[in-house]
């Protein structure tokens, strides 16, 4: 209980009421914004999933694959080494795997086979990532397209009583509208990082592809014993 000194005396005043709002409050408050926000984290939410538990698949280390290759390829078995490919659902596999298959051409074909057959296993690894890119960039500026919508509204009702209006309602309007924009930085926030996590584990797992194929093609040179 909050006391006023007056002339007259103390007045008792009401103590401001807590005010707890649930998550379905906000998305109710937020309106058409926050139903497209939601929907871009839903699918930034999948991709990002979707990506990385491939990623985490195939994310082995090839040394033990490789030597295996060099192995059965040393012995003049590529028979042994064709089915250790096969063996193996891996982009390292996939891609040495197509350089055996030509075998008996010229190395530069061989080279360029295996270099075709990685960029499809790239073009695979970064499937829908640049979406993840795309929610990450949009949310923030869906969400403030919801407050400046958000805002007009308010003026509006501003505009429509006349100037009578307490700063409480003139708060309500404004706290409403400024929901959109929050929500959309917490959407775009994690996203970014989330994009930016897949891009470098994209990177890296390039690298080792790239040494895999070296490896391959160093066997290939070596002089006949």
């Amino acid at each position: 209980m909050l006391w006023l000194q007056t002339p007259a005396g103390e007045v008792a005043l009401d103590s401001p009421q807590k005010v707890e709002l649930t998550l379905l409050d906000f998305i109710r408050m937020g309106g058409w914004a926050m139903v497209i926000l939601i929907v871009m984290a839903a699918i930034g939410l999948y991709i990002f999933l979707e990506r990385y538990l491939l990623l985490a698949k195939y994310d082995k280390d090839p040394t033990n694959f490789i030597e295996q290759i060099k192995s059965a390829l040393r012995q003049g078995d590529v028979h042994k080494a064709e089915a250790i490919c096969a063996a193996q659902s891996t982009p390292f596999a996939r891609m040495i795997g197509k350089g055996i298959s030509r075998l008996g051409s010229p190395l530069p074909d061989i080279s360029a086979a295996i270099q075709n057959q990685g960029n499809i296993e790239l073009l695979q690894l970064e499937k829908n990532i640049s979406y993840l890119a795309t929610v990450a960039a949009l949310a923030p500026m869906v969400g403030f397209l919801g407050t400046v919508t958000g805002l007009i509204q308010a003026f509006m009702k501003i505009a429509h009583l006349q100037g009578n209006v307490n700063p409480a309602i003139l708060a309500d309007g404004i706290y409403e509208a400024m929901i959109t924009t929050a929500a959309g930085l917490i959407i775009a926030i994690p996203m970014n990082f989330a994009y930016n996590l897949l891009v470098n584990r994209i990177q890296s797992f390039i690298l080792r592809m790239e040494a895999t194929s070296t490896a391959f093609l160093d066997v290939l040179q070596e002089p006949i014993r």
